[in-house]
């Protein structure tokens, strides 16, 4: 989705973002939404998702609708207040520059409208006696997992496939205190991940992902990295609710040919820290990243990188 010719906005391979660690850091305010080049695109393609499989890509449960106003409407004064340019208010209305239909023809939402303002997914979490549950959310680009399978499980249960992060776990009960100490300073992390094509809708469920890690395909069999792969980054940011207390998970996927790091003027850097980063997954992480198969041609073509 992203152009061949730009260079990557985030780099969390530099070392920066450790795979499989919670590394929260302070998010400031105003940057709390990210806005480029490929915003009309990234909408575009939501609509065309909500159109064709709507059950997919949004998800509620009863009583989370005021919850999902209050969503939409901080996220309203949020772009109309930064980017002015792009974000035209007209009475308690927000539209697009150059985007003509509406929210409404797919669903009544607060969160579908939400979500067709922004680049960014949008997940709600709600604090009951089981935990922070997943109660709403517009995932149209997922990274791997399935909303419809998450829908209603708690955190624990959401991370159970991740290496290290199941119930019971260290790392699983620092994530729910610290979803229970947030307040009112959002946070940001990073993750990534390499995919063999540029699709940003890009869901998993558990049976394939099992079926993924026993069997252990290679994603590009014709051998071609430099042609296929892409690097995906997920810029994710957490922020709680002033009104309802739930919080709001935004995901904010980057896609880039690996083969872009070539033109970045640190990729020695950034390309010998990305293989280093690989080389450190053990199997279960590489089994989880579906990397098994293709760690080490990964690796030789980013040492290459780095050495060239």
């Amino acid at each position: 989705m992203n152009s061949s010719q730009a260079l990557p906005v985030h780099t969390p391979y530099d070392g920066s973002s450790k795979l499989f660690s919670i590394g929260l850091k302070p998010l400031d305010a105003e940057k709390w939404i990210e806005v480029d080049e490929y915003l009309l695109a990234y909408l575009a393609e939501k609509r065309r998702l909500y159109g064709e499989v709507p059950d997919k890509v949004f998800v509620e449960e009863d009583g989370t609708r005021d919850a999902q106003r209050e969503v939409l409407e901080l996220l309203k004064a949020h772009l109309a207040a930064g980017f002015p340019e792009i974000y035209r208010r007209s009475g308690a209305q927000v539209d697009v520059a150059g985007v003509t239909d509406t929210a409404g023809a797919f669903s009544d939402a607060p969160l579908v409208a939400a979500s067709l303002l922004v680049q960014e997914d949008l997940i709600l979490m709600r604090r009951d006696e089981n935990g922070w549950r997943l109660v709403a959310g517009s995932l149209c680009f997922p990274s791997s997992w399935s909303l419809t399978e998450k829908f209603g499980r708690p955190l624990q249960e959401i991370h159970a496939p991740v290496p290290g992060f199941g119930p019971g776990t260290r790392p699983a009960d620092l994530i729910n205190r610290m979803f229970d100490g947030l307040q009112g300073q959002a946070v940001e992390r990073y993750n990534w991940s390499i995919q063999s094509d540029d699709a940003l809708y890009h869901p998993l469920s558990d049976l394939q992902r099992i079926d993924r890690a026993t069997n252990r395909p290679s994603r590009f069999p014709d051998g071609d990295i430099n042609a296929h792969a892409f690097i995906r980054v997920e810029r994710q940011t957490l922020r709680k609710l002033p009104a309802s207390r739930d919080i709001l998970f935004t995901i904010r996927i980057h896609l880039d040919p690996l083969a872009v790091l070539a033109r970045h003027p640190d990729r020695a850097t950034l390309a010998a820290s990305f293989a280093s980063q690989l080389h450190a997954l053990d199997q279960a992480q590489l089994d989880y990243k579906g990397l098994t198969s293709d760690r080490d041609r990964l690796a030789e073509y980013l040492d290459a990188m780095a050495r060239g």
